[in-house]
């Protein structure tokens, strides 16, 4: 009897799900007709993404200053020795990023929050915010809508990262954990529209209009200027040529602009697959700066009357010996003698510096981890670092260890 019962049981249930699965599917038929324009078209679905990292570092230094801190004299402004990992002797938190992305045929979207230290120091310029200092700007890194007009041509406004140099802010993009001057002293991001337009899969052109250089709010009422050309001579190698020229015047209280002063910078950054576990990169670039930069971030030194240069060189290798183990050289030659960057050395005047830089990188965990021991030399044309006993020194050497997850 009970198992004739539980057989009539099955029986009923199996019906009212095929019955609901049979409606559901009816239902969703329906829609999908009322929705179409012919009986052949279907609806454009889009795709939700959630993605993230956090980072953690200890590295320590040779030098053992008492400050441990791995800027360097003078280097409290804007971090001129090191980008992010400025701590040393003590285990440190990095970045945690948080960000969701929305795909479809016609538009993407992205917004991207991120939080800790290296969110503050890469994307100072958001640190005053309409009600004041602390203000929720300071978590958006990235905030932005492309609209696809076509295949070949899209439209973006909002912030976005730049598109000047080789490295960028995310940790698990890099292949190094520590990062260069080249990236130090460039801009982080911008605000502004932005159109590109691919001739082909090798080929393609970005233009677009900033308010200005690393800064929630335009300084003035002039707009800068970027562009990228990229092209990909054959396949595994890829050429990016980019540039932004801004007026970053000040304004005063009444919004009368100050002089001028003329922000230009060149980059070149281009990537070679030699061989499926054999990579090259470099990173080249030049800019200019003349005027009052007061409100840029970058408070420079020398006379602002004169047009002041800065530029540098960096070439990247990484070999694959395994699908877990990687082994990568970093060497760049920074100038800032003129003293336009923050890159300065004890005494705060410009500075020129020679780097080089041993990464492995370690994946474990299925790929959530990324494990990154690195070595780290950086000499001064001058001095800038303090010993334990209080004298300086022109370099300084750091090892230690990055851990990462991401998902």
């Amino acid at each position: 009897m009970k198992k004739t019962i539980l057989l009539l049981s099955y029986l009923f249930a199996g019906a009212a799900v095929k019955a609901q699965d049979t409606t559901a599917v009816s239902m969703k038929k329906s829609t999908e007709a009322a929705a179409a324009t012919t009986p052949t078209e279907s609806v454009p679905q889009g795709k939700f993404t959630f993605s993230g990292y956090m980072d953690t570092y200890y590295f320590g230094n040779f030098n053992n200053p008492k400050s441990q801190s791995n800027l360097g004299v003078n280097g409290e402004s804007v971090g001129n020795a090191r980008a992010f990992d400025q701590r040393a002797g003590q285990f440190s938190i990095g970045l945690i990023q948080a960000k969701a992305a929305y795909g479809s045929e016609k538009v993407d979207a992205v917004m991207d929050l991120t939080f800790g230290p290296n969110a503050d120091l890469g994307n100072y310029g958001n640190n005053i915010g309409p009600l004041g200092s602390g203000s929720t700007a300071l978590a958006i890194k990235q905030a932005y809508i492309t609209l696809k007009a076509s295949s070949k041509l899209s439209f973006t406004a909002g912030q976005f990262g730049t598109h000047i140099g080789y490295e960028v802010i995310d940790a698990p993009v890099n292949f190094n954990y520590s990062l260069s001057n080249l990236f130090n002293n460039g801009p982080f991001y911008h605000i502004g529209l932005k159109a590109q337009y691919a001739f082909s899969d090798r080929v393609s052109l970005m233009l677009g209009v900033v308010n200005n250089v690393d800064n929630l709010n335009d300084n003035n009422k002039k707009k800068g200027l970027i562009g990228q050309l990229f092209f990909a001579p054959v396949s595994g190698w890829n050429v990016y040529l980019n540039g932004i020229i801004s007026n970053e015047a000040s304004q005063d209280v009444a919004g009368v602009p100050a002089d001028d002063a003329n922000y230009s910078l060149f980059d070149l950054t281009t990537t070679y697959q030699i061989t499926p576990k054999f990579f090259l990169g470099l990173n080249a670039a030049t800019g200019s700066q003349k005027g009052d930069f007061q409100n840029t971030g970058f408070l420079g030194t020398g006379d602002p009357t004169q047009a002041r240069t800065w530029g540098g060189v960096a070439v990247y290798s990484n070999y694959a010996f395994t699908d877990k183990f990687a082994f990568g050289v970093r060497y760049e030659v920074f100038d800032n003698k003129s003293g336009v960057r923050a890159l300065t050395d004890a005494t705060g005047a410009g500075a020129s510096v020679n780097s080089i830089t041993f990464t492995g990188n370690i994946t474990a965990a299925d790929g959530h981890i990324l494990l990154k021991p690195e070595l780290r030399l950086d000499s001064y044309s001058a001095n800038k670092f303090e010993k334990n006993d209080g004298s300086l020194t022109k370099s300084q050497t750091t090892l230690g260890m990055a851990a990462i997850f991401k998902f």
